[in-house]
């Protein structure tokens, strides 16, 4: 039986990859993670606001002991140095370590630093790249077009600058989202990652805070990528992946019978532990047994809008039939 697929011109031996989280953020973690049936690894993002965030905090601890400033000059890109090559040698660790694919996650500020940090990640041997991407559409002022241009413009500058595949990881955060996601798909990037999940503030209503709301995916979440998956697969130009919800075996073959080239984990290895692939493989291998097929390929997109005998299921958005 064959579980191998095609994702952004790489050959994985399994469409199960262990996305971006702290489930990878270790070369010992990721080899725990290939020898548990991971097809690839996103390796944990490496985030331009965090460095930004922690100079910060050095500055006021600095201000507050009565340091003389002056010697704090540079410091900021001394710091960013130091977590790039952190992150580089993580790459490099990883590389080492596994015979999977291995994904670099960047997520930046400013757009130059966007060809920047890639350039670097490229260099440092990782098989692709996957951008961690999205600007919070709550500035009012600013036109949706000026928003949503941002994204083009950073890709763009990307795809000219590195060799290795390259995957944008969207979120649903767009006034006609169908129309983005195809829009992106014709950038030059090879695949695009259905959805980003983000932080969500919560309140605490005894201490008058905010506070995280739920960290981690539910089963429930699954059905928002898996409609998208369908109606998009056949209608964009690069590989699409599904991420968000997917926390056990029968979740993963939805999605690709929805169209997904592969399919990410992050919450379930948290929840579950690096085994949680283990037994999301079997799965898939026992169902793909009991209705022989013989390889992915043979049922990839069999339920997709364009092949599903009811297309007009994956638009429906009312529960008439349910409450009358």
């Amino acid at each position: 039986m064959d579980l191998s697929t095609q994702y952004l011109g790489l050959t994985l031996k399994s469409p199960i990859v262990a996305g971006s989280s702290g489930m990878t953020s270790s070369a010992k973690r990721v080899e725990k993670l290939e020898q548990n049936g991971a097809g690839a690894v996103v390796l944990k993002s490496i985030f331009e606001e965090e460095i930004l965030f922690e100079h910060e905090d050095i500055m006021k601890e600095a201000e507050s002991a009565g340091a003389n400033l002056d010697q704090f000059d540079y410091y900021d890109l001394h710091l960013k140095g130091e977590k790039i090559s952190d992150y580089v040698n993580l790459i490099k660790d990883s590389k080492a370590a596994v015979s999977i694919p291995v994904i670099a996650s960047i997520n930046c500020v400013y757009s130059h630093e966007w060809v920047s940090f890639a350039r670097q990640i490229e260099e440092a041997g990782a098989d692709a790249i996957e951008l961690n991407m999205f600007f919070l559409p709550s500035d009012f002022n600013r036109p949706p077009e000026e928003q949503e241009s941002a994204y083009f413009k950073v890709i763009d500058k990307l795809v000219q600058t590195v060799s290795v595949p390259t995957a944008l990881k969207v979120s649903y955060y767009f006034s006609n989202l169908g129309q983005m996601i195809q829009r992106l798909s014709k950038t030059g990037v090879s695949g695009l990652v259905l959805f980003n999940r983000f932080f969500s503030p919560d309140i605490d209503i005894d201490n008058f805070s905010i506070k995280s709301s739920f960290v981690f995916s539910t089963p429930g979440e699954l059905a928002l990528s898996l409609r998208w998956i369908a109606i998009m697969a056949n209608k964009v130009d690069c590989d699409l992946a599904a991420s968000t919800g997917v926390h056990d075996g029968e979740a993963v073959i939805k999605q690709l019978l929805a169209g997904a080239s592969a399919v990410q984990v992050a919450s379930s290895l948290y929840q579950k532990g690096p085994e949680a692939i283990g037994k999301m493989t079997e799965t898939l291998s026992e169902w793909m047994k009991k209705h022989g097929f013989n390889s992915i390929a043979d049922f990839q997109g069999k339920m997709s809008q364009e092949r599903a005998s009811d297309p007009a299921a994956f638009e429906r958005v009312q529960f008439m039939k349910y409450f009358r």
